[in-house]
């Protein structure tokens, strides 16, 4: 009868301690994210990066990728193959961050100038036609003027693939018919045929 007791009471005394281990670790001292603190001067609890740090995977050995530039100087080109699948990676990211304020042929005409910010220059201006891609990389990434930085919000290889779009919709704005392939040439043609026919059952 005792020993039954005494186990009894060794398996109550761990159920005890667990519990109290448990209780102290669910209530340890700890911030909530943005949560205010006494303890540091600026009075946050989230402290921010050190200069200079760089979250892992988010650097390649590759400078111009991850900066625009190659030795300091913004660059033209891409670092890596324009595709279809590229530019309409572009289009689907642009339509998401940057038609607001750029309008989605790129012309500044936004929704949100339209309702008193500032409004962004036109990507067909013939600066910014002249522009290294470079140049549209390291502002979506550092910001400029009025535009606030994406650098932390949309991921490398997704500003360049904007970059290509917005190379895109600049050829797509002043193109002739000299610049479309000879091979596609003929279907513009059936198309304008198409339009011009009258259509039927009309009055004659």
């Amino acid at each position: 009868m005792f020993r039954g007791n005494r186990r009894a009471m060794i398996a109550l005394l761990a159920i005890l301690a667990l519990a109290s281990c448990r209780q102290k670790m669910a209530n340890q001292a700890r911030y909530d994210p943005l949560e205010a603190s006494d303890f540091f001067a600026d009075g946050m609890a989230s402290r921010p990066r050190v200069a200079g740090t760089v979250a892992r995977g988010d650097i390649t050995d590759d400078p111009f990728f991850d900066t625009g530039k190659i030795n300091g100087q913004i660059a033209n080109g891409f670092p890596m193959p324009v595709t279809l699948e590229l530019i309409d990676r572009g289009q689907s990211r642009f339509d998401i961050y940057c038609a607001q304020c750029h309008g989605r042929v790129g012309d500044g005409k936004g929704m949100i100038p339209s309702r008193g910010y500032r409004r962004p220059p036109s990507f067909h201006t013939q600066t910014l036609r002249t522009a290294a891609t470079g140049h549209f990389f390291d502002v979506m990434t550092n910001g400029f003027g009025a535009m606030p930085p994406y650098g932390k919000m949309i991921p490398t290889q997704d500003r360049w693939a904007i970059a290509a779009y917005i190379r895109a919709l600049q050829l797509s704005q002043s193109a002739t018919v000299a610049d479309v392939p000879v091979t596609e040439r003929a279907k513009l043609d059936d198309v304008g045929r198409a339009s011009a026919r009258p259509a039927h059952g009309g009055s004659h």
